[in-house]
Order: C-alpha cells, then structure tokens, then sequence
C-alpha cells in the first residue's frame, strides 16, 4: 500500500471533522431548545468534500452521486420508506396504544424498563438486525414513556441499545456473516469468543435499568378487550414472521398490510384516510432519506482521497505487540465505523488488514472477529448520524434528535469499556 503523508490524510479525513464540529458545536451554541438538523451538518460537510475532491467538478459530483445512489444506500431507503408507512398506518388504527396497554397490564411498571431491553435484545437476535428491531419497538416505547411519565429519549435509547446486542451476536446478522468470512472462522466459535465478551456488559445493563425501573410510580393501566389484543396484531405479525428469517421489507410490508385491514375493519380510517397515512408516514422519513444519501456520498468521497487508507496506515504503524495489535483491530475498525457510518461496511473495508495483523500476532480468528464485530457495533450504536439513531429519533418524534438519545446508550457504552477491559487484562499465550 502507497504510504499516504499525513497532512494528505488528515486532508482526506477532513469533511468528516467538519461534519462532527458544526453538528455538535453547532448544537450546544443552539441549546436544548433548538438542535441543528443533522441535514444541515451533512450539507455543509459534502459541499465541504466536493470542493477540496481532486478532478473536475462534474467528475466530483460524479463520484458523489454514486456513493449517495449505491445498493446499500438504496436498500436503506427502501427500509425507510417502508417503516415510515408502517409506523404512520399503526399509529392512525390504534395498533401503538393497544401494545402500550397489553404491556402495562402484562409487565409490572417498576420494571418495564428491563423488560423492555430483555425484549429489545431478544428480538434483535433473533431477526439479526438491529434497524429491525428499532422499526419495531420504537414507537410502542415512544407511546409508553408518555404514558408512564418517562423521558422519551431513554426510553428510547433502551430500544436502541438492546438492538445492537443481537446484531453483534446473531448467527444470520450481516456483521457477523463479515466479521467471520474476513477473519477466517465458524460462526460457532465467534459466537462463544464473543458472548463471554458481551454478556458482563448486558448484564450490568440490564441491572441498571431494574434499578431505575424502581423509580416509576404504578399506576392503574387501562382494561383490556378482544379490539385491544386484535389491534396488537401487525406489531406481533412483524416480530414472528421476521423471527422466521424473511427478508425485513418483506417483513414492513406484510405489517402495512395487517394494519391497513385491521384499521379499515375497526373504522380507524377509510380507503382514503389509509393511503393518506402511508403517505405522511413517507414523507415523514424525507429528512432521514435525505440525510441517508448525503452520508453515502460524502464518505464514497472519503474513501476515493485516501481517508480509509490513511487510517490503516496509522493504527497499524506502531504495533509491536500482541496486546498493541489488539488495539490496533480495535481502533482501525473503530474508525473505520466513524469513517462509514455502517458497521458491516467498516468489517469489509479493514477486514483484510485486521487478519493480517492477527496471523502476524497470533491472535485466534475468533477473537480478531468478536474485536472486529463488537468494536463497530459500538461505534455504531453511538454516532448520530447512524442509520439506527437516526430512525429511532425520526420515529420518536419531532423533539427527540440523536443527541438526546446518546447519553442514554448504556449498552453500548459498557460494551465498548468491555473489549478496553479484554485487551488489558487479556493474558499472554
């Protein structure tokens, strides 16, 4: 690989720090009241890209356009699209209330909150997509912190964060697919490696939430009838048939589908009123769309001036020991993940490189592809501009933005202090 001189590197990694300092910088000048849209950061920050890009403009833009317009921005898209109609056309038939009231009377109040990560985790395992996970059980939570007296974004954020437990672990997650096709391992063992790895860091989690569930006052919940139980339906149908491994836009349409019949059976809306709520529930999503291809195409120009490379080139300099290399794996995957904003992409563009260095040290497969799997899932779980804060902000309402669901990551948080504390303490062969 072409030694990239720092200067060009740090140029090269620039329109990431200028999308980070006028989002956050701009932020806390505008105070909790008035947050600067994430859009706005992201619009700086690519003109920023195109114009300090090599080559003509046209070229430039070019080569924006095709990172905006990829497979996998696409796919994201279609996702968004999908769950804004989704979310619209369950809330307009009663689906968000009737769960929201079948929890409350399921789950004792003092400890919704750890139960509600339990489930968060659960599902997100077993459908092995966090995105997934978020579409379906944001907008219940949203509903049940009103509901109970509890902050939106934490409640949130528990959702979010029990999401990233089984995208780092499941067997039919797209990281773990990555992380063990790159590192040269069985699913299996990457599996036991990685499960010791995360489990101190969801159980303190869980913990802390049992804790704080002790705070919320029990109150009465409202009856229940057969309407109610009926109208929980397309939440149940998206979690069971997702549960069966189909493909989640497969999974969001048959949702749209149930509620639409469910909702014109009970006289929630009518034909028009149905189609109207898809397309608020669309047009909803237009910022978090919008944002989605601005972030693929200012990182494709990331990519294409060297950014990538240089962060390889800079975190595996110095190594010269087994534990250095460790957190090498870990740092160039971290931020690679900062770089992309999506951790199967981060896996695949420092995979090969992280295999390297493990066989230069060796460090087993399996643990090169949990540092890989966990390290990305954490970088993810924490940046504002990620797909899956993102959504959960857009689908929590207009005054909820990433920022405010950060502090509240704890999940992530204790796994990211958690792969610190196994380099550290990890002993020699």
């Amino acid at each position: 690989m072409q030694k990239i001189k720092t200067l060009n590197g740090l140029f090269a990694l620039s329109p990431i720090i200028v999308l980070l300092t006028v989002y956050l910088a701009g932020s806390m000048i505008a105070g909790d009241f008035y947050r600067i849209p994430i859009a706005v950061a992201f619009i700086i920050a690519a003109t920023y890209a195109i114009a300090i890009s090599k080559g003509d403009l046209n070229g430039r833009i070019d080569s924006f356009s095709k990172g905006a317009a990829s497979t996998r921005i696409m796919y994201m898209i279609w996702i968004f699209v999908l769950a804004g109609a989704f979310a619209k056309t369950t809330e307009a038939m009663g689906a968000i209330d009737a769960t929201v009231t079948l929890a409350r009377n399921a789950i004792p109040a003092n400890f919704l909150p750890a139960g509600i990560f339990i489930a968060s985790c659960f599902v997100s395992f077993s459908i092995g997509t966090s995105v997934g996970s978020i579409v379906a059980l944001t907008p219940v939570v949203t509903a049940l912190a009103g509901q109970i007296g509890c902050d939106t974004a934490w409640m949130v954020a528990i959702v979010v964060g029990g999401s990233f437990f089984g995208d780092n672990l499941s067997f039919i997650s797209d990281t773990t697919i990555a992380a063990t096709q790159t590192q040269g391992c069985s699913m299996r063992s990457k599996f036991y490696t990685n499960i010791l790895l995360v489990l101190p860091a969801a159980i303190t989690t869980l913990l802390i939430y049992a804790f704080n569930g002790n705070s919320i006052e029990t109150t009465g919940a409202p009856g229940m009838s057969l309407a109610t139980i009926l109208k929980c339906l397309p939440y149940l149908i998206v979690i069971i048939v997702a549960l069966c491994g189909v493909n989640v836009l497969l999974v969001l349409t048959l949702g749209i589908v149930s509620a639409a019949v469910l909702g014109i059976a009970y006289g929630s809306f009518n034909g028009i009123e149905l189609f109207t709520n898809i397309g608020d529930g669309v047009m909803g999503m237009g910022e978090l769309i919008i944002v989605t291809m601005l972030a693929g195409g200012l990182l494709e120009l990331v990519r294409l001036n060297g950014g990538l490379a240089y962060l390889i080139q800079v975190t595996t300099a110095k190594v010269n020991s087994k534990r250095g290399a460790e957190f090498a794996i870990t740092a160039l995957t971290a931020l690679a993940n900062v770089c992309t904003a999506n951790n199967t992409i981060a896996i695949l563009s420092v995979g090969d490189i992280s295999r390297d260095i493990a066989k230069q040290f060796k460090i087993s497969p399996r643990r090169s592809a949990s540092l890989i799997d966990t390290s990305s899932c954490f970088v993810q779980g924490i940046i504002p501009y990620g797909a899956q804060l993102l959504m959960a902000s857009s689908l929590a309402g207009a005054f909820i933005s990433p920022m405010d669901i950060i502090p509240h990551l704890y999940y992530p948080m204790c796994v990211g202090l958690a792969v610190i504390v196994s380099i550290f303490i990890k002993k020699k062969n």
